[in-house]
């Protein structure tokens, strides 16, 4: 790569596929454009121009132990990985390091020390937030179903149930207990006003929760096998 992340922005990348997720990253990161310039990925393809970071965002896409972030890391494109994600379960931070990423940011950091962390990271350093802590909310970014009162917590698992997902898959997927599930689940169709599962479904394809694009979504293929649900919640 030409130049280097002292003497220009930090080039980044954020993997996602659904557009509101990615324009609320970019509307938080402007006001340091100085320092970062987003490169916008949609689609979970390989990035095919190079960047300093590669940022994995977790909404409703599979979790770091999925050998997803290995792929990322072994394309060339990519100088460094790391993940953004509501979920700091120290098991998922592990196997994240284990397949190479540098950084593990939790979706609480505000701007200025995101855009610290990845600095660091593109300098060559590994930055983690802390493991197994709950992670708040942060305003500052988006999220579908955000317009009608989900949670970010409940509007991913709903883009789940929207992409076809039981809820044992997306317990694999998101780490999630099976009663936590259910809790996130009760209170969504609550909010929407729904109380099926077909009715939840149309209600997220009408509402922006299904993927922009497809999502390579297989919730087996585990970088390190996993025989039981984890425990641990968000």
């Amino acid at each position: 790569m030409a130049g280097s992340p002292q003497d220009r922005p930090v080039r980044v990348a954020l993997r996602n596929d659904y557009e509101v997720v990615l324009g609320g990253f970019s509307r938080m990161l402007e006001p340091y454009r100085d320092r970062v310039e987003v490169v916008e990925e949609l689609e979970q393809h390989r990035v095919d121009q190079p960047v300093d970071v590669a940022l994995y965002d977790t909404f409703a896409q599979q979790e770091p132990a999925h050998r997803v972030i290995a792929e990322m890391v072994a394309n060339p494109m990519n100088r460094h990985v790391a993940i953004y994600s509501w979920n700091t379960a120290p098991e998922l931070i592990d196997a994240a390091l284990h397949q190479g990423a540098r950084g593990y940011f939790a979706k609480s950091l505000p701007a200025l020390q995101l855009v610290e962390a990845i600095e660091h990271v593109a300098a060559g350093g590994t930055v983690l937030s802390p493991a197994g802590v709950e992670v708040e909310t942060n305003e500052a970014l988006d999220w579908p179903g955000r317009h009608a009162g989900l949670s970010d917590r409940e509007a991913e698992v709903l883009a789940l149930i929207t992409q076809g997902k039981s809820n044992a898959d997306i317990a694999v997927i998101t780490y999630l207990t099976a009663n936590t599930i259910k809790s996130h689940v009760r209170t969504a169709y609550r909010k929407i006003g729904v109380t099926s599962r077909v009715e939840a479904v149309l209600w997220g394809v009408r509402n922006g929760l299904s993927p922009d694009h497809d999502a390579v979504q297989r919730p087996s293929d585990r970088a390190e096998d996993l025989d039981t649900l984890p425990g641990a919640g968000r």
